[in-house]
């Protein structure tokens, strides 16, 4: 299962019986930046984080004879991942703290 981002539609207006309602959308995957192409028929739309199955997973979830879909959207991803804090936000700030004393 991959994580990815929709960055657009890719227009088919003939193709295979057999697919149901929906659309073919272009991603590009979280971690890796591949672009590919995935069918989705859950209606998610441009900007929006999804969940992809590939492969013979993805084309089991047709029923009947499946159809030659090997990327299938199986999910929209609520809350996307906060963006990774960088090397300046990592570094610790100098400590504003005054030293204590012992008193004598």
């Amino acid at each position: 299962m991959l994580r990815a981002v929709v960055t657009g539609n890719v227009w088919s207006t003939k193709r295979i019986e057999g697919l149901p309602n929906g659309a073919f959308l272009e991603l590009v995957t979280e971690n890796g930046g591949a672009h590919l192409v995935a069918f989705d028929v859950l209606g998610t739309g441009i900007g929006e984080h999804v969940l992809v199955a590939q492969g013979s997973v993805a084309a089991a979830w047709f029923p009947g004879t499946p159809p030659p879909v090997d990327a299938l959207v199986i999910g929209s991803i609520d809350q996307p991942p906060a963006a990774k804090p960088t090397r300046a936000a990592k570094s610790v700030a100098p400590s504003t703290a005054k030293a204590k004393t012992n008193p004598e």
